[in-house]
């Protein structure tokens, strides 16, 4: 189900008694999720605290997903995380998307059958552990709101998919809050400025000594968002700042450059309907108590631009594909946001640590540190994978009294051992290391051990990629052929690269036949398909012609063989292919094509051109097509290239013109030896960028010499 749009009655008491219960439990935000009629879906139906912007990234949530609305609802049971690093450890993805520290609760809402979760939060500092008339008060609430869900939902109305999720008010009325004339005079009189904005941050009052230290009319400002009306304060540190107010209801203090280089100070004191904000210039008036600055010009942005940052490394981490590519992300992203000069990345490996990759390590310090047990007491880093609990060392002799030697291997001053766990299974450790002693604050702490949450799940999805490339990658060159053969009077080169992403496995193929008697046959051909399914039927394809070809068969009949075979075997996957065979002793090459690009042909001259050979149907479809053949002449010193599709084929490029664009760079290759030759077409010739297709290139040049290139 999701929000039950029947009677608005119906919907009245169900939001009041959500907010009753939001407030009876003194959270500063809740959400009601209910579930989709027809998915595994938690859709957000009606939000306290917070506006609908806040909760964007959220509105909808798979139920399989590592939430806590998730788990509450698979699980029936109450998630509780009663701080921030409860939260990082349990749900990194949660813990790193919020911009402060916070206590949670997820409830599953339960009646006749499950209807969805309600989620609670509260601001640090709160006891961390919930007590027993807490979770009776969560458990009842959740049980009322499942009766009057089904109450709605027995109107028969149907839900609406599509609508937005309600957000009931969460500020109560304050006697005088009306801007009456006394108020406004108070306001006046306060040095520096005063406004106002409500809690999805548009401005709803300025006193005119907050118009002059912002610089702009009050009517300009009105209604408006601070960072899209004033440009100076669109940057994600003060957005951040304000959403950290919004949500912990405790004051908060940051410092703004006015440009050209007017510096003021802004204090924000946040309640249930808004923030009152004061602004004056920098270093006039003191920051609130609870809410110390950080040393404002620095540690602030340092902060907010982290929690970006990691945001970011998130949603990169999410489409890393091998260890490599998580390696350089961590990398390049994590030293810089948290000041880290050193980084290691181990996976765990049968009771060894093997290290994935490193920055700021010297090579002979990576190599003594590679392969270790988990139980060496060289470093903490088998301790905490062990444990699954992270540490956290400020100066080497913190670590000197558990690993003396650890600081004389590394020679770094610092260190945070982040264990890299997956659903209870480790799979590596995080070593972040500093060349100057550093504090780890408990934000700091939490917001790595949620990061660690993130690399891990990471590494562990990236090695299984990594093993499945390796097999595809055995596979393949299992499938072709691992020498060509010597013809005398020929000299061949060939060269296959596999799609750069999927699995790196296809069907594109070539050989090389020797038939005797000054003959031979050379064939391509490309399987439909990038996959085990498409390299599987590209080895049958390849022994039915190599059998063929033996028995001394002509081109157009072995191609006739091999479709029959095919369509036999009825396999789905359709196949070109290029059969040639090679008469060196009377200088003529037949050749047959199954729907294959055509050849190139190289005389000696320079002159290039397609080979025109007639195509006959792919293979697989007709079992009774008929394949005619072409013959062309092999003087001394003519080359002949054969080539896949994925060599020319590009989206939006007329396959014509990108074989003419082919044949320019092979006319212009020269007399070079064959190998650098075909090199330097994979190289200009091929598609830039990413490959999306296998490449095979088969190069023939008849010569007066035996030998090979």
């Amino acid at each position: 189900m999701t929000s039950t749009r029947g009677p608005a009655v119906g919907l009245d008491a169900l939001d009041a008694a959500f907010t009753e219960t939001v407030r009876g439990i003194g959270a500063s935000l809740g959400a009601l999720y209910l579930l989709a009629p027809r998915e595994p879906l938690l859709r957000l139906d009606v939000l306290y605290g917070a506006p609908a912007e806040f909760a964007q990234p959220w509105t909808r949530v798979p139920l399989a997903a590592p939430a806590p609305v998730a788990d509450a609802v698979r699980e029936n049971r109450l998630v509780w995380a009663g701080g921030h690093e409860q939260l990082a450890r349990s749900y990194p993805r949660t813990a790193v998307a919020l911009p402060c520290p916070v206590a949670l609760a997820a409830a599953p809402v339960t009646g006749v059958r499950p209807w969805g979760a309600l989620l609670l939060m509260w601001p640090a500092p709160r006891p961390p552990h919930m007590s027993g008339r807490e979770h009776g008060h969560i458990t009842a609430s959740c049980r009322r709101l499942a009766r009057l869900i089904e109450e709605a939902a027995g109107h028969g109305v149907p839900p609406d998919r599509d609508a937005p999720p309600r957000v009931v008010p969460a500020g109560r009325a304050h006697p005088g809050a009306s801007p009456d004339l006394a108020a406004a005079d108070f306001a006046e009189r306060l040095p520096g400025g005063s406004c106002a904005v409500d809690l999805a941050g548009r401005f709803t009052y300025l006193s005119s000594g907050a118009c002059e230290l912002l610089g702009r009319d009050a009517g300009r400002l009105l209604g408006t968002l601070p960072w899209q009306s004033l440009r100076w304060l669109d940057d994600p540190v003060y957005e951040d700042r304000y959403r950290a107010a919004v949500l912990s209801r405790r004051p908060v203090a940051f410092t703004v450059c006015r440009p050209p280089d007017r510096w003021l100070d802004f204090h924000l004191y946040p309640d249930a309907s808004g923030i009152s904000v004061r602004i004056v210039p920098s270093g006039a008036e003191p920051a609130p108590a609870e809410a110390p600055r950080r040393a404002a010009r620095l540690a602030a942005p340092a902060r907010a631009g982290r929690l970006h940052q990691l945001t970011h490394l998130a949603a990169a981490l999410a489409e890393a594909v091998g260890v490599q590519d998580v390696m350089d992300l961590v990398a390049d992203q994590v030293l810089p946001a948290f000041g880290a000069q050193g980084l290691i990345l181990a996976a765990a490996d049968a009771g060894r640590l093997t290290i994935t990759g490193s920055r700021g390590y010297a090579p002979d310090v990576v190599e003594r540190l590679d392969g270790m047990s988990e139980d060496s007491d060289l470093t903490p880093a088998g301790r905490t994978l062990g444990t699954g609990v992270p540490l956290f060392f400020s100066a080497p002799e913190e670590l000197r009294r558990g690993y003396p030697d650890a600081p004389v291997v590394s020679g770094k001053q610092a260190w945070a051992f982040l264990p890299l766990v997956v659903s209870g299974r480790p799979v590596g450790c995080c070593i972040l290391s500093y060349e100057h002693r550093h504090r780890f604050p408990a934000e700091e702490r939490a917001v790595l051990t949620a990061l660690a949450g993130l690399i891990a799940q990471a590494l562990d999805r990236a090695r299984l990629y990594d093993t499945k490339l390796d097999l595809a990658h055995s596979l393949q060159q299992a499938l072709l052929p691992r020498t060509l053969p010597a013809v005398a009077g020929l000299r061949v080169a060939a060269r296959y690269l596999p799609a750069t992403r999927g699995m790196d496995i296809g069907g594109d193929f070539y050989d090389l036949i020797g038939l005797g008697d000054g003959a031979a046959a050379a064939v391509i051909g490309d399987v439909q398909g990038h996959n085990a399914a498409a390299a599987a039927l590209m080895g049958q394809v390849r022994t039915a012609v190599h059998a063929n070809a033996a028995r001394g068969t002509p081109p157009g009949q072995i191609l006739s063989s091999t479709n029959r075979l095919l369509t036999d075997l009825a396999p789905d996957l359709f196949t070109s292919c290029l059969y040639a065979h090679l008469d060196l002793a009377r200088g003529r090459a037949t050749l047959a094509s199954a729907g294959h690009p055509p050849p190139l042909v190289r005389l000696p001259g320079g002159a290039t051109r397609p080979v025109d050979v007639p195509p006959g149907p792919l293979l697989g479809i007709d079992p009774d097509a008929v394949y005619p053949h072409s013959d062309l002449p092999l003087v001394p010193g003519l080359t002949l290239l054969f080539y896949t599709d994925g060599l020319v084929e590009t989206p939006g490029v007329d396959l014509d013109d990108a074989i003419s664009h082919l044949a320019r760079h092979f006319a212009q290759a020269g007399d070079r030896d064959l190998g650098p030759l075909i090199d330097d077409l994979l190289e200009k010739a091929g598609p830039s960028g990413r490959r999306t297709d296998d490449v095979a290139l088969l190069a023939l040049r008849r010569d007066a010499t035996d030998g090979r290139s």
